[in-house]
């Protein structure tokens, strides 16, 4: 078909020429089945990074006050709990 002429003609050729457009782009990203989601090795192997700051509290609770035990009396870490 030409290029059409009257109005009739062009509503027509419009017309064919979405569904052509259509037909076209459901050939294009057809996937005849082979999309699914991962499986799990591939999950697995999913890295996301988790939060960047973390805080500074709980190092110090865990880490420098166990150093020396004698320099902390009971009162002081009550203290601390409550902080």
């Amino acid at each position: 078909m030409g290029l059409p002429l009257t109005m009739k003609q062009a509503c027509l050729y419009v017309e064919q020429a979405r569904k052509n457009r259509a037909a076209e782009h459901r050939r294009k990203h057809s996937h005849d089945g082979r999309c699914s989601g991962l499986t799990d090795a591939e999950y697995n192997r999913v890295r996301v990074r988790q939060k960047s700051t973390f805080s500074k509290v709980r190092k110090f609770t865990h880490n420098r006050m166990w150093k020396h035990q004698s320099r902390y009396s009971v009162k002081q870490l009550i203290d601390i709990i409550k902080i």
